[in-house]
């Protein structure tokens, strides 16, 4: 390693970094260490000034895309060079932890101004990504800052979806793009050298094996799906069982059906129901309307791809006299990360003596959508008990630090090619 480059790499702060997750925790902080930081949100707002402050005391530059994507740039000796990029996302599940997405963001950070410290000259610009709604628990789908800016989706296709309440998200998307009115305009997919994103695991495999960083070597694919079941509503004291069109037993006979088909002895396979939605919700009422989703996920595409045309067949075998309706949601192919990437994060974690692992990543993150356009790598950290989407999400500041120091000198070796 350059001896310029191992200055950067010792000027990594694991006390400032973790500072910056404190601080950032504080904006939309719940009970028991969580966080509650939906996208758009004007906690989300609060987190991006809380960046750009801190972008724009080192000098770097800040701009926005239409979605909302936010860019903090350290300029190379070639400016017209494709850049290199490295980011996460800064919002959070509703009971969310500390740690997921924004690690990324601030080890991206701490790896910027540990090379503007060590006073590193790169020949392409280091561009720090904040992706906008990462997590899709607010507006769906997931990461749709990232699958926007590489035209995986159109923004015109997302635009008028609502939240919860009722929020469009056009309205709260000007909201957000308001609030940084003195960022630059930033065009959508503009050329990118490579990328790389840390995170922490999601996963108990690295604490299991005792080591610090992984090294990922790809996402496994997914598909999502919203299962509608329609039957009738009756009385639960007096409807004989076999008269009733109970959409809450015939939701279950499909669950029970995708159960059976989602088996795996190996346990590679992911299965998830995890939103339950039931009409009139009522104790003493036979349901009349069941919307539930499918969350389905495995690393072979054929495999992914048999199971996710298997389901609207099953689950109309399965319902019985109800009707269903299937609405696929999300459908992502498993993903394999660049190989000349992946060898130079491996690299760069041995030279530095950080016990290290090759895995794949079973949750979906934006680097998904930049590897279709860009040489693309990630770099996991150990959470504890492998505990993530939870406010008990935990991780230690040295290993948070020894992530960056990764993150540190892989940037620098992308930058200078």
């Amino acid at each position: 390693m350059r001896e310029d480059h191992q200055d950067a790499v010792q000027r990594v702060d694991a006390a400032r970094l973790w500072k910056r997750h404190m601080d950032m925790a504080q904006i939309g902080a719940i009970p028991g260490n969580g966080v509650n930081r939906a996208a758009f949100s004007a906690e989300d707002i609060r987190a991006r000034h809380l960046l750009v402050s801190w972008a724009r005391a080192r000098n770097f530059s800040v701009s926005m895309d239409t979605i909302g994507n936010l860019f903090v740039r350290r300029p190379g000796l070639e400016s017209d060079a494709p850049p290199v990029m490295s980011g996460s996302h800064m919002d959070s599940q509703p009971r969310g932890g500390r740690f997921d997405g924004m690690y990324g963001v601030l080890a991206a950070l701490e790896a910027l101004e540990a090379i503007d410290e060590a006073g590193v000259k790169t020949r392409r610009s280091i561009e720090l990504v904040a992706w906008s709604n990462e997590e899709g628990g607010r507006f769906a789908p997931c990461t749709m800052g990232s699958a926007v800016y590489t035209g995986a989706r159109s923004l015109d296709e997302i635009i008028s979806v609502t939240d919860n309440e009722g929020i469009v998200l056009k309205d709260a998307l000007a909201q957000t793009l308001a609030a940084l009115p003195d960022a630059r305009a930033r065009a959508f997919n503009a050329p990118a050298a490579a990328y790389v994103e840390a995170h922490i695991e999601q996963g108990p495999l690295l604490e299991m094996q005792g080591k610090t960083v992984g090294v990922v070597t790809g996402i496994q694919g997914l598909r999502w799906f919203n299962i509608e079941v329609s039957g009738k509503t009756d009385h639960a004291g007096t409807t004989p069982l076999a008269l009733r069109k109970d959409a809450f037993r015939a939701a279950v006979d499909i669950i029970n059906a995708l159960r059976e088909l989602t088996h795996d002895p190996a346990d590679v396979l992911r299965f998830t129901v995890g939103r339950v939605l039931v009409t009139p919700n009522s104790p003493n009422s036979v349901a009349s309307h069941v919307l539930f989703s499918v969350d389905i996920r495995h690393p072979d595409v054929a495999t992914i791809r048999g199971l996710g045309e298997a389901v609207e067949p099953l689950a109309r075998k399965a319902a019985g006299v109800c009707e269903v309706k299937v609405t696929p949601t999300l459908h992502d192919d498993p993903c394999v990360f660049d190989t000349d990437v992946v060898n130079t994060i491996e690299q760069a974690a041995n030279t530095l003596a950080v016990p290290n692992m090759r895995l794949p990543s079973g949750a979906s993150h934006d680097a998904n959508y930049m590897a279709r356009v860009c040489p693309t790598g990630m770099i996991f950290v150990p959470c504890e008990k492998g505990v993530s989407h939870n406010e008990a999400e935990n991780a230690k500041p040295e290993d948070l630090a020894a992530g960056a120091r990764v993150l540190t000198a892989t940037l620098l070796d992308l930058a200078n090619r």
